[in-house]
């Protein structure tokens, strides 16, 4: 998609993050999870508090994707201590690739995609892995399209649920 700039996420821009993230993890999960499950996590994982942590981690890069002026997505990606497992050196994990859902389809996802990937190349590192639940098909599928295999199964916990996340890895050398 024409038109799309991607930016490096500031402490300044705590607002706007934490109102895409809500909004995306919302749009995404909200039909499969229950109301009090989704509330929980969006105010835990979401809340100032811990984005204003996570934009700190040297470890951690946060960009968003903007349609004139507007955020429309997020990535988040995540190298050494701050990856959520494996924590090798010659990793790159992505976290988070979130994208409103009216820019479904549009290539905003595969844009922020190819920047994490290119994050990972000027790191010189060796494989880029994530977790994706596998019930989100549409992201196994975006996964599988661009490379990436399965490799292992963790549990997700989410509220008073236990959800099987997909572990998935794509090698770059």
């Amino acid at each position: 998609m024409e038109n799309i700039v991607i930016e490096k996420i500031k402490i300044d821009d705590i607002e706007k993050l934490q109102r895409i993230a809500k909004k995306t993890f919302f749009e995404t999960f909200s039909p499969y999870n229950s109301a009090e499950n989704m509330e929980k996590y969006l105010n835990e994982k979401f809340s100032e508090e811990k984005l204003l942590s996570e934009l700190k981690n040297k470890d951690s890069e946060f960009l968003f994707a903007i349609y004139l002026g507007d955020v429309v997505g997020y990535l988040k990606v995540n190298s050494r201590d701050a990856q959520t497992e494996l924590q090798d050196k010659n990793s790159l994990e992505i976290e988070r690739i979130y994208v409103s859902k009216d820019f479904h389809g549009k290539k905003v996802g595969q844009i922020l995609y190819d920047k994490a990937l290119e994050i990972a190349q000027n790191k010189n590192i060796k494989y880029v892995w994530l977790g994706v639940w596998e019930e989100n098909h549409r992201a196994v599928q975006f996964y599988k399209k661009n490379g990436f295999v399965e490799f292992n199964k963790h549990i997700f916990k989410f509220g008073d649920e236990e959800q099987t996340d997909l572990m998935m890895k794509k090698e770059l050398i």
